[in-house]
């Protein structure tokens, strides 16, 4: 008998903003599968089993998790943010379109939840109300030379850029170099938005013109967010300013 298998995004660590979509299925699981500090944010019940792992397993832990729940338990596989935005749920279906045939027949559930672009663009007004995309630094899965002509494509076309994985202690300037590629094309004063931990405790969310962005201000916990020229910020006495993208979007080199 095949069992189940969520796959749930916990949001960007606000309990408020875990969806009650994912709360029940949380309550629904019994094996859960995960990085561990997105494990710890699990108040599991004693019946309730947790295996935790290092962010670079994913393709195991899919693997076992899916082997858990071809045995018949109802196993979850948790994510920070959403699942689907560099999250675990192209893994699981990875490893179903490359593991055993009964793989096929698990009863998979992929539970959306808040990503780190826009939880940090909901605490700035609204940088991605326009066209916009989401490009990841890392370089553990693609070669750096495609990431470069994805920035070099993604300013050149007008698109507002959320960064994932900016930076880490072992890609230490890649941030760097992705701040030089843009700045070639855009403007000085264009709108860099570094957005940490949004909606937590010990949130940092800081705009400066891309001539004064500089990659020491990120860490792996931040979501870089880069404006367009016509990115506009709403200066308000005592309020922090607005930063949101016009409805009205011109050719980039007009």
């Amino acid at each position: 008998m095949t069992g189940k298998l969520f796959v749930i995004g916990l949001g960007p660590g606000n309990y408020d903003q875990i969806t009650p979509q994912a709360h029940k299925a949380v309550a629904d699981a019994k094996y859960f599968y995960g990085y561990k500090p997105y494990i710890d944010r699990l108040a599991l019940k004693k019946h309730q089993v947790a295996v935790a792992s290092d962010n670079r397993e994913e393709l195991a832990r899919a693997k076992e998790a899916l082997a858990k729940a071809a045995a018949g338990e109802t196993a979850a596989v948790v994510s920070g943010g959403d699942p689907g935005v560099f999250g675990m749920a192209a893994a699981i279906c990875e490893a179903i379109e490359n593991g055993p045939s009964e793989w096929r027949s698990i009863d998979v559930e992929i539970i959306p939840g808040v990503t780190a672009m826009l939880a940090v663009a909901a605490r700035i007004g609204a940088p991605l109300g326009h066209d916009f995309c989401g490009i990841s630094l890392s370089d553990n899965l693609k070669p750096w030379e495609l990431i470069e002509l994805r920035l070099l494509a993604a300013a050149g076309a007008g698109f507002v850029i959320a960064i994932y994985n900016p930076i880490s202690k072992a890609r230490p300037w890649q941030l760097g170099r992705a701040l030089e590629i843009v700045s070639a094309i855009l403007p000085p004063q264009t709108p860099v938005i570094f957005g940490r931990a949004a909606g937590r405790i010990d949130e940092r969310i800081v705009t400066y013109p891309l001539a004064e962005a500089k990659a020491e201000y990120a860490d792996m916990a931040t979501c870089v967010i880069i404006g367009t020229p016509d990115t506009r910020i709403v200066e308000r006495p005592g309020r922090p300013p607005l930063v949101y993208a016009t409805r009205f979007s011109r050719c980039p080199s007009s």
